[in-house]
């Protein structure tokens, strides 16, 4: 059972133009924008995406109905705190070293998606964050219409979703939301879904040991689980919802957040371009305790 308190516990992407660059840069004060060893990443910019090619929030992205992302977040941006990002191989090459130095704490880094695709910036992101002393972990984009649950998680410990006592490895993320490629909830009946969700954490924890972090959005989650609070006292969730306000609208059936992805267009050095920014929900100490398991 996951054992830390429930209060301590979220489109990439896109080559920003001059005017969004200096948006997100006036937004997110507490960065610098890019960084000096940081090549161009690819186009972010396109809502539509091929398999293979998803990524945190891509689902909401295409079906128009982004988590309320806000034209500037100012100074009400949650740039304090313990703060992280989540990658995948839209941002390119990535100077970890620079991302660290900027006061960036954690990171989870896509390592599979589906039953066949593993990121291809995987094997240089996760151990290049690990040297520069980024606590970071893995996640696993899901596909619940092209194989089982139990299939999926065993394809993403199998390939980089593994998870170890070092002070600096994350318990692994399934990210579960609105299917891109598709129908809304992957034809899955509420009960289909949940039965989904239920064969990827047992896998994963019988893999591992560990619960698996889950990042959704409240109207996935409301919609194609049914409101679901079976997930309530086993899975941390990591909630997307892009907004100044001062907290995240959370899915029916968690107590509340450990992770809130608060934008999809902050800044980072060392990074190209736009990257999602995180913030933790509560200090270092319990961070590394989510991380070590205790």
């Amino acid at each position: 059972m996951f054992s830390l308190p429930r209060t301590l516990a979220g489109p990439r992407r896109r080559m920003a133009t001059a005017l969004g660059v200096l948006g997100a840069a006036l937004a997110l004060t507490a960065t610098t924008a890019g960084g000096a060893n940081a090549a161009p990443g690819p186009d972010r910019d396109r809502v539509h995406v091929q398999p293979g090619e998803a990524y945190m929030g891509v689902g909401a992205r295409v079906h128009g109905s982004a988590p309320a992302q806000a034209p500037s977040l100012g100074a009400l941006a949650p740039t304090g705190g313990v703060q992280g990002i989540d990658v995948s191989h839209w941002q390119g090459a990535i100077n970890w070293g620079s991302v660290r130095n900027s006061g960036i704490q954690f990171a989870w880094i896509k390592a599979t998606e589906g039953n066949s695709y593993k990121d291809d910036r995987f094997n240089s992101n996760y151990p290049a964050a690990y040297n520069a002393g980024v606590i970071r972990g893995a996640y696993h984009f899901a596909r619940p219409n092209v194989s089982s649950g139990a299939t999926q998680a065993n394809y993403f410990v199998n390939n980089g979703g593994g998870w170890s006592r070092d002070n600096l490895t994350l318990p692994g993320v399934l990210d579960i939301e609105h299917n891109p490629y598709g129908a809304m909830c992957y034809g899955l009946s509420t009960t289909q879904m949940r039965t989904w969700i239920t064969d990827f954490y047992n896998t994963y924890k019988s893999r591992t040991g560990r619960d698996t972090v889950i990042y959704t959005t409240a109207g996935w989650w409301n919609t194609c689980t049914g409101n679901w609070t079976g997930m309530y006292s086993k899975s941390p969730l990591w909630v997307a919802h892009w907004t100044s306000a001062a907290s995240p609208t959370i899915p029916s059936g968690f107590p509340t957040w450990t992770v809130w992805q608060y934008t999809s267009t902050g800044s980072v050095a060392g990074v190209a371009g736009n990257v999602d920014r995180n913030q933790f929900n509560g200090s270092r100490d319990r961070l590394l305790a989510l991380a070590n398991n205790t």
